[in-house]
């Protein structure tokens, strides 16, 4: 870790907090759609992106869960995460395949968590998705920003066309937070959706910072869901506060099932609970919450949870 980077405190009671809080809400626990899992090499560069961001200009990004996969499995469980996945992205040609592969060997392993699966857009991108579908991947992520790519591109349509046939949500990071990219923003999602108007898209960090660009998307595309993920914390409402004169509508998309939550576990930089207890701190009811720490994740990712 980097001698800027601070490190971040776990409080002891971290997760009697949580459980004190599925109990109020009457809830079994988190269904969370935005956890990562992925190989230790990939892992390590992540992390080591996250170290230098005070080096490099960026605000600094100590990892809260810097521990080894076995050890952050347990503690998700222990936090009462009752459903996640492997969120993993490839940035480069020839790396989705085997990405997807390491993902499925997790996924038999690891029954909790969704089986997850990625692409890339090249011209064996259809052929990796059958793939992966056929083995059982039961959600994808996308990553604009990281991987570069538009969206819309069309090496990408035979990936969209089985996805949508499948009915597979995609948790894609498309917004411009927290770096915009070439193709970031709504515009690409929204050709995607012109094309393929059946996908199960989930907005990850409820498209941040275009919120009510993305809200609005959602509200007009009934199978477009939102991500908490990050949203709504101390660290994002620094930088990126979630307009208040959307709370309302935002709360409606959530008990239309289509709020969802999400953390970035383990590549966050408070404790887990800090981003339950955001939401909470929102006001938005009892309903509300339920709906977003559980019931809603429960039925896009399935598994009984």
């Amino acid at each position: 870790m980097s001698a800027q980077t601070p490190s971040v405190s776990i409080p002891a009671d971290e997760p009697a907090r949580l459980r004190a809080i599925t109990a109020e809400l009457g809830i079994p626990g988190f269904v969370d759609v935005h956890t990562h899992f992925m190989p230790v090499n990939v892992l390590d560069k992540v992390w080591r992106y996250f170290d230098a961001a005070a080096e490099n200009g960026k605000r600094p990004w100590p990892i809260a869960y810097r521990f080894d996969e076995g050890e952050r499995v347990h503690r998700l469980r222990e936090l009462g995460v009752l459903r996640f996945t492997s969120m993993l992205y490839p940035h480069r040609p020839g790396m989705a395949d085997w990405l997807n592969d390491w993902a499925a060997d997790f996924a038999a392993r690891t029954p909790d968590c969704a089986h997850t699966a990625t692409f890339y857009p090249e011209p064996e991108a259809g052929a990796g998705t059958q793939r992966a579908l056929a083995s059982g991947a039961a959600v994808f992520k996308a990553h604009v920003q990281v991987g570069g790519y538009d969206p819309a591109d069309r090496l990408l349509d035979p990936v969209w066309a089985q996805i949508q046939e499948a009915g597979a949500p995609v948790v894609i990071h498309c917004g411009s937070g927290p770096v915009a990219g070439s193709h970031t923003g709504m515009e690409p999602v929204a050709e995607v959706l012109a094309r393929f108007p059946r996908l199960r898209l989930v907005i990850a960090h409820s498209g941040l910072p275009e919120y009510a660009e993305f809200l609005q998307l959602a509200e007009d595309c009934e199978r477009v869901c939102l991500d908490t993920c990050m949203t709504f914390t101390d660290f994002t409402e620094a930088t990126a506060p979630f307009p208040e004169e959307l709370l309302p509508r935002f709360a409606q998309l959530a008990l239309d099932g289509r709020v969802v939550l999400g953390s970035d576990y383990p590549n966050i930089p408070y404790p887990y609970v800090h981003q339950i207890e955001a939401i909470r701190g929102l006001g938005l009811g009892a309903e509300v919450e339920a709906a977003i720490l559980h019931d809603n994740g429960a039925v896009l990712l399935g598994g009984g949870c």
